[in-house]
């Protein structure tokens, strides 16, 4: 029988392990805290059964003077009622000032304020917010040291939000306003998004050979429920391309997220030459994706990740309906066999003994 790393890297490899591969996605701190008895997460992961993967990044050293000619004040203000907590920032540079808001609770964070709401702003932000000088991998190392054949890790790429160019714009200046900003200003658009690209290709070169595993690019603000195939193709896929290959020339396997409509962009995914695909959004979740289908269409050349509903599974669950599940997705992608399956995307309630079946589940099901 496989250990959990050589089965998850086998289907991340697109390769057939001795069985269904199970992983939480990003498994919250609220989760943990709460319902877990305030555990770690690799105990989390130990106790309920599910081979064990950790979120992590490498740490960034940046010179001194470009931090300080990036002064962040930053001011947070006591809880409301409903115990959000709203905050505010001013970034003080040489050629003048960025501002930007927003607030968390228990469960997430939210901006209220974008910081770029000009073309001013992004220039300011372009010509100094700090770049790192150094990669630091010891924590990955310790970790991947620490879990041995236990699991993998996963990474992210330096970037200003997420995991590609689009994304990450998205989070500096909104979505909304992304989308505004491609349709009335492309070639600023693709300004941005090379500028953006530059400094995530120039840190992935220091890195020389990556302890993780497998990166993660991509984000929701690329699929289909949020943008056309036609945006996707201008303003997604060729930075992508490139942060692929990148990627891949320092030994990562690549994992493109799109929690959301995934149908009509798996060929341009594929085009991207990302690895795999998440997280699978079933429509029950408000997603598109029908398994059987993708795995029909592009499975030979992605491995998926995702696919269960967490709600109806993990949140409202009763063993029938997890059961269902689990076996269901499995069917759908056994011929091609690259799948791990995991939650579609993060939950903050759901037992532990619902946790336990799905992990076990999935151990029944074998190639």
């Amino acid at each position: 029988m496989m250990k959990s790393r050589e089965r998850l890297l086998t289907a991340l490899h697109n390769q057939r392990p001795d069985r269904l591969p199970c992983q939480i996605h990003a498994w919250l701190d609220y989760h943990l805290k709460t319902v877990m008895g305030g555990c770690s997460l690799f105990e989390a992961n130990r106790r309920c059964g599910f081979d064990h993967v950790s979120y992590l990044c490498p740490k960034y050293e940046f010179s001194a003077k470009d931090q300080a000619r990036w002064q962040v004040n930053r001011q947070e203000f006591a809880a409301d009622a409903e115990g959000n907590r709203a905050w505010s920032e001013v970034i003080t540079t040489p050629e003048g000032n960025l501002t930007q808001t927003g607030a968390n609770n228990a469960y997430t964070a939210w901006n209220i304020q974008h910081l770029i709401r000009s073309e001013r702003d992004f220039e300011l932000w372009d010509r100094y917010c700090p770049v790192p000088v150094r990669v630091d991998q010891s924590g990955l190392v310790a970790d991947k040291e620490f879990i041995k054949d236990d699991g993998i890790i996963r990474t992210f790429p330096f970037s200003p939000g997420q995991g590609s160019p689009w994304q990450s714009l998205c989070c500096l200046m909104g979505t909304q306003e992304a989308i505004m900003a491609a349709l009335d200003t492309p070639e600023w658009m693709h300004h941005m998004l090379g500028r953006i690209l530059a400094k995530t290709l120039h840190v992935a070169g220091m890195i020389g050979h990556s302890a993780a595993d497998v990166i993660e690019v991509g984000g929701g603000a690329g699929s289909s429920t949020v943008i056309s195939p036609a945006m996707f193709t201008e303003f997604c896929l060729p930075y992508d391309r490139q942060q692929c290959d990148a990627f891949h020339a320092i030994g990562l396997k690549v994992s493109y997220h799109l929690c959301g409509g995934v149908m009509p962009m798996l060929e341009l995914v594929k085009a991207t030459g990302a690895d795999g695909l998440e997280t699978m959004t079933p429509p029950s979740m408000g997603g598109n994706c029908d398994l059987r289908e993708a795995s029909r269409r592009v499975g030979d050349a992605l491995f998926f990740i995702g696919g269960f509903d967490q709600n109806a599974g993990l949140e409202r669950g009763t063993p029938e309906v997890i059961r269902k599940q689990v076996f269901d997705c499995f069917e759908a992608t056994k011929d091609h066999a690259g799948y791990i399956l995991a939650p579609s995307d993060q939950f903050f309630i759901g037992s532990e003994a619902n946790l336990r079946l799905l992990a076990a589940t999935c151990a029944e099901c074998r190639y």
